[in-house]
């Protein structure tokens, strides 16, 4: 290992296709998708967006989003992630991580938890800057 492989950071962490994507892509209500899918980060992430766009109750989109982040960090770190490093927005698997974590940041803002808010916005713009530009 060369000192300039040792500069570069840890690698992309890529996770493998979420199967409540195709679910939801065909319409499936978010609910329904998380009753047969309950270990998706991307069917909690809907039902969180959906809490929080429609401004039913800021504490259910909180919870929502948090369950989705917690399911996120189980499949990264079984998917080789060390605790920091790249998360790429382009890989499509991995944006039901990025999108809990910025509504988690969102939903934390709404209900006065700004210490949380900025350390997922932080969280989200150090794994991906991409994530952070397109749902913030």
């Amino acid at each position: 290992m060369s000192f300039q492989d040792l500069m570069a950071g840890p690698p992309p962490t890529h996770l493998p296709e979420d199967p409540a994507a195709a679910l939801l892509a065909d319409g499936q209500e978010a609910r329904d998708v998380v009753r047969a899918h309950p270990e998706s980060p991307l069917a909690w992430a809907v039902l969180a967006e959906q809490a929080l766009a429609d401004g039913s109750d800021d504490v259910v989109g909180y919870a929502f989003a948090r369950v989705g982040y917690h399911r996120s960090l189980d499949l990264l770190r079984r998917n080789g992630w060390k605790g920091h490093g790249p998360v790429p927005w382009d890989h499509v698997p991995n944006r039901g991580f990025l999108r809990a974590l910025a509504a988690l940041s969102v939903a934390a803002g709404r209900i006065g938890e700004t210490d949380e808010q900025q350390r997922c916005a932080d969280f989200l713009r150090d794994s991906s800057p991409e994530a952070y530009e397109a749902l913030t």
